[in-house]
Formats: C-alpha cells, structure tokens, sequence
C-alpha cells in the first residue's frame, strides 16, 4: 500500500488515490488529558529559550538547559500523513514583541506587535478575547507599523528548528506542510474587528494596501523559507472567514478586497509546485467558488454545525475541483460512546467514497479534553477499516 506522502500527494493533485488519507489535530491540554489515560510521553533534551511541554498542555520558554516530559507527536504516534513542520515565523511588525499588560492565575493581557492587546488563557486551549488595539487608522499603519514589513528580516524565521522538524518528518515518509494565517486574520490581530469591517467599506484603499504590503513580505519571507531549508511537500493557510451563521463579509467585499491575495499567494506557491490547503472555520458554502478560483487544493475543516456546511453536497458539486480535509463533527468522539463513534465514522467515510471525494479524514474541530483517549483510538481503528478506496 502506499506510504503516506504519495497518499496525500495523490489526493491533492486529483490522481486516484489508494486509500483515504488521515490527519488530526488534538489540542494541548487534549494531550496532557490523555496522558492520564495511557498516552505515551518521551524525554528530549533542550537548551535555554526553547520552548517546553508544561503539565497543563501549554509550552512555556525554558530558563535553564535540561530534559523534559512531553507527549509523543500526535503525528507520530497515530500515524497521520500529514504534519505542519513549523514554526510559523513572526509576522507582526515589531518582531519579538509581546508585552505584558495584566494577568491573574488564569489568563494574561498581552499587546503584540501590531499594538493589539489580546486576552489568553494559561492553562487551557482557545483563541484569544480582543482587548484593546492602537491601529485604528490608516494613518496609525502607515506611521508606525508599515516600515518594518517592507524587506526581507531573516531573524524572523528559526531555520535550525523548521530544519529539524522537516528532516524528522520527512525521514518518517510523512506529508510535510509549512503554513501560516494570512491577511484576514492579520487585520483582525492587528486593526480589531470594528476597525477591520469599517476600513472594508469606507477605506478599501486602506485594505488593499495592507494586503499588498503583507502579500510581498509573506511571499518574501516564504523564499527565504525555502531557499534555507528547503521545500516541504505544500502548505497550509489558515483564514478564519466565516462564523456559524454564514460568512464574516459579503462575498463581492471578500472577492473585491481580500481573494485577489489569495490567489497572488496560492500562485507563488503553485510556482513551486507546492499544493494548498485552506483551513477556515465556519460557515464555508457561499466562499467556495472564491476558494476554487483562487486555486487552493483543498479545504478544511467543513465546520458541521456552521450553516450549509454539508461535506456530502461539497463533494457532489465541487469534487472534481478540491480535496477535503475534515468534515466529521468532533461532538461524535465527544459523546466517547463507542457505537455512536464507529457508526458515524464508517457513514462518513463511505459516504464521500461513494461520492468519489478525494478525502482526508479528520475531525471539523480540534480535539477537545472532552474526547477520551480510547475513543480517539477507536474512531481511527474504524477509520482504517474503510479507509481503502
């Protein structure tokens, strides 16, 4: 049978595939769950300012050279075939910024380097709270924020580790993705929602040049990437553009303002012959034409309670166009009743074979601690009973 890069190279580039492939993405505090329950951990060395595994599931800077606990890479360990190879690099104007605003035992108050104040846990998994943000107008990103994203910052990537993680992975014959968020959720990180939606209908000016200016310096920063370490196998963009009810934006602004950047980006890719996945949360059904047009590879998660996310009738109309990655609603493996689980799974499965959806299977969600180790197990041990095509 074939290994996992020429599964997922087959899926992604609309040849007849073996088998359907598989990935998944247990959040941290998911994995120190399971290690209660039998997950396996390994030792590895690391030096002063790397970043460590905590108890709690979070990653914390070392202060001191040494060895620690962590769990086995999910990757490894359940045999996905594919895996982000990372890390992403800094994109936020004023690398390395982050300071400290306020905190309690539970979260902390950080202002980023876009001048963005943004709320996070300490001790659990989930997106930030939208605090407080300086780039309220243009003419704030013009002033003190645009200089610093117009040349080529090589201190912005870590090669030794992003070198370490691609020779790991690739020696395991694994699919190997490098990624990063882009535009939509940079505006969101950097000008705030309000100012975001406001500059998309009164300064769309404003929009497309930050698009441009950020469209070039990912484009740039991805070449120095490649130049240094070497190609992965694609990659994966992650643009949250929709929410449960429907999309974020109307599709002509998306179309207008933000898609041409897509596709100058999926282009500098392509010319690498690096496939792309999109990776957007919520409602995806009325972008997707956009997502086809732009030229991505494949979309995930399929998010199954956002409105009209139904991976069944993606494939019907749009298989022949895009690979999927996702689709199973992750509350099944929540329920961590074994009949519901394996039930769901072989439906889902068969069901977007029988379609001839180029599938890889995974949850719309990140693992949540909800889900019991041996529930995941199970999931994926009926998974691999349908997976052939």
């Amino acid at each position: 049978m074939a290994g996992s890069r020429q599964v997922i190279e087959d899926l992604l580039r609309g040849r007849e595939a073996e088998r359907v492939g598989l990935m998944g993405l247990p959040w941290g505090d998911t994995l120190a769950a399971w290690i209660e329950q039998g997950y396996p951990t390994r030792r590895v060395p690391h030096e002063v300012g790397d970043q460590i595994w905590r108890d709690d599931g979070q990653r914390v800077l070392a202060e001191e050279a040494g060895e620690h606990d962590e769990p086995v890479p999910p990757w490894q360990h359940f045999g996905y075939d594919m895996v982000g190879v990372g890390p992403w690099f800094d994109i936020l104007p004023l690398r390395g910024h982050s300071k400290l605003e306020s905190e309690t035992d539970e979260w902390a108050v950080k202002r980023n380097g876009a001048g963005a104040a943004l709320k996070y846990w300490k001790h659990k998994s989930g997106t930030p709270e939208h605090i407080d943000f300086r780039m309220t107008t243009r003419q704030v990103w013009e002033s003190d924020y645009r200089k610093y994203l117009l040349e080529l910052d090589p201190a912005r990537v870590r090669t030794d580790e992003l070198a370490r993680n691609l020779r790991e992975a690739g020696r395991a014959g694994t699919w190997t993705h490098l990624g990063h968020m882009f535009i939509w959720e940079l505006m969101r990180q950097s000008m705030g929602d309000v100012t975001m939606y406001q500059s998309l209908l009164l300064d769309p000016g404003w929009v497309h040049d930050y698009a441009q200016v950020y469209t070039a310096f990912f484009t740039t920063h991805f070449q120095y990437m490649f130049d240094q370490v070497g190609l992965p196998d694609g990659i994966w963009i992650y643009e949250d553009l929709g929410y449960k009810n429907g999309l974020f934006a109307s599709p002509k602004v998306l179309r207008e303002l933000v898609f041409p950047y897509y596709a100058e980006l999926v282009t500098f890719f392509h010319s690498h012959d690096l496939p792309v996945v999109l990776h957007t949360c919520g409602s995806t059904a009325a972008a997707l034409p956009m997502i086809i047009e732009a030229g991505f590879d494949a979309v995930n998660p399929m998010e199954r309670k956002a409105v009209g996310n139904d991976p069944f009738a993606f494939a019907e109309q749009y298989g022949e166009q895009l690979a999927f990655v996702g689709g199973l609603d992750a509350r099944v493996f929540e329920t961590n009743d074994r009949r519901i689980i394996g039930r769901e799974v072989a439906e889902y499965v068969e069901g977007m074979k029988a379609r001839g959806a180029r599938l890889v299977f995974a949850t719309d969600h990140s693992i949540s601690p909800r889900t019991h180790y041996d529930s995941y197990r199970h999931a994926l041990d009926v998974y691999r009973e349908h997976m052939a095509y």
